[in-house]
């Protein structure tokens, strides 16, 4: 992985659940990591749903090999944040490829 390619600035961050008066979990998001990456692909796409048209943005950040990184985690890259959809190693501990889609919302 040639680092003049991990241009970009990620944090990947990590949630926690409280609970509010009604007893409904309410994710708290705290950073876990602050990775240089690169983007390799970034779009946006309508899909077909059951309950209509709707559109994601998806985005590719490949990055340096962190160890704990899950799905349950999300991306924030540029102010905007994204949920991790699929965690891809390369090769032996070598590199991960994170693939994204943007949180409606940006919460």
């Amino acid at each position: 992985m040639q680092s003049g390619k991990l241009a970009r600035v990620i944090e990947i961050e990590g949630a926690t659940f409280a609970t509010d008066d009604f007893g409904t979990p309410i994710p708290t998001w705290s950073r876990k990591a602050t990775l240089r990456a690169e983007i390799v692909t970034a779009e946006a796409s309508e899909f077909i749903r059951g309950w209509g048209a709707s559109e994601e943005t998806a985005i590719v950040f490949r990055t340096r090999f962190l160890d704990g990184i899950t799905m349950s985690d999300r991306v924030s890259f540029d102010g905007q944040h994204f949920n991790i959809k699929g965690v891809v190693p390369i090769g032996r501990r070598k590199g991960l490829e994170l693939r994204c889609v943007a949180v409606d919302g940006g919460s």
